[in-house]
């Protein structure tokens, strides 16, 4: 079989300990054995969202997560705010949209990275009583400075969909005063696709409607059964278990050397691109640590380029979104990547440029990516 080399921002490259935990004989879920599991995974997930509440865990995708902050913190005809500035902030407009809120939105043009004192002033002047926002758009590769937003937001409840950012980059839950933080499995926590969290602070569960808008997300059953370290519904137990595994990889290497190790990888991919002569669409700074964006070259067709790339050479980029698709390629670097990963997508992309008549710079993307990557991260 021919070898493949998954570089996106999600689904992500799955650790061999992972998939070796969740190919482990099926176990009952109500059983002691599931519960050792459930209750080890649950307490990580507070240390990895440092924070003391309870982290809800869900069989569903990161976007399952997202459905059931809507539908369990508000009310038909509440105003929420929601800052749009690529495709998942258009996803979370049309969640509120469904549960029939009166969306405010913050629109930003794609790739702009947007200002917390402007977002704060719009909050106030809408009048909105929640604030929907996305820490790290992977659309366009900019990560927001959601502390900065929630100290912008006055008294509206803010809510951070944090699904590609958790592990990746700095999110202080607690510290921050992020009232709801929302997060799925497939991203820098190193897990297959199907597994949603969501975490709230104290004083949003005191003002929680009296009867939750969704019967399987609902809040308050899954945090009764977990008390108990039980599940609400049955449990995705081969799921748990590998991110039980993955965790415990996460927690034992450090949670800061972790995002330390993904601001470098960041900068080795720009480092490579740049070194191409390919300009970046995504931020050139360090923020950029999950997913690094990639303008096309003129004349090559980026829904091309990336099929080029998959059939050749077995490499898998991700492609542009919306407006961006076919413009832009995108090269993943949360969660299990190393700097020969980034070596290799860059590698790859040089190769496959080439290969289909573009003018990029050769045999130089490797070399100045690892010069990137030896470089000393500061604070």
């Amino acid at each position: 079989m021919e070898k493949r080399y998954l570089m996106t921002p999600g689904p992500t490259p799955v650790p061999p300990q992972v998939l070796a935990a969740e190919a482990e004989p099926m176990v009952h879920h109500r059983g002691p054995d599931f519960q050792t599991t459930y209750t080890s995974v649950l307490e990580r997930l507070k240390q990895v969202h440092r924070t003391a509440n309870p982290v809800l865990l869900f069989a569903a995708s990161g976007t399952g997560a997202m459905d059931s902050a809507v539908s369990n913190l508000t009310r038909a005809g509440e105003k929420a705010a929601v800052v749009v500035a690529g495709s998942f902030g258009e996803r979370w407009t049309k969640i509120c949209a469904h549960y029939d809120l009166e969306v405010e939105r913050i629109d930003y043009t794609w790739g702009e990275v947007p200002n917390p004192a402007e977002i704060g002033a719009a909050v106030a002047a809408s009048g909105a009583k929640y604030l929907f926002c996305t820490q790290s758009e992977t659309s366009t590769g900019v990560v927001v400075d959601v502390q900065a937003i929630k100290a912008a937001a006055g008294d509206a409840i803010v809510v951070v969909d944090a699904i590609s950012s958790l592990g990746a980059v700095p999110l202080e839950v607690d510290a921050w005063g992020i009232d709801v933080t929302v997060s799925g499995s497939q991203k820098a926590l190193m897990c297959p696709p199907g597994l949603a969290t969501a975490t709230a602070a104290d004083h949003v569960w005191e003002q929680l409607p009296a009867k939750s808008r969704t019967f399987y997300f609902d809040w308050r059953a899954t945090k009764k059964a977990q008390e108990s370290f039980d599940a609400a519904f049955t449990p995705a137990v081969s799921l748990i278990r590998g991110m039980d595994v993955a965790l415990g990889m996460i927690l034992d290497a450090g949670l800061d050397e972790g995002l330390a190790k993904h601001v470098r990888l960041g900068r080795a991919a720009r480092a490579g691109v740049k070194a191409m002569g390919l300009e970046l669409f995504s931020p050139d700074d360090d923020t950029s640590a999950v997913v690094t964006a990639v303008r096309c070259p003129e004349g090559v067709d980026g829904s091309a380029l990336l099929r080029h790339l998959r059939d050749r050479h077995g490499v898998t980029l991700a492609p542009g979104q919306g407006a961006l698709k076919g413009k832009i390629v995108r090269i993943g670097h949360i969660g299990w990547f190393d700097i020969f990963d980034i070596a290799t997508a860059l590698s790859a992309l040089e190769l496959s440029l080439t290969e289909l008549g573009a003018t990029v710079e050769r045999g130089v993307a490797a070399t100045a990516a690892f010069d990137a990557y030896e470089q000393t991260v500061t604070a």
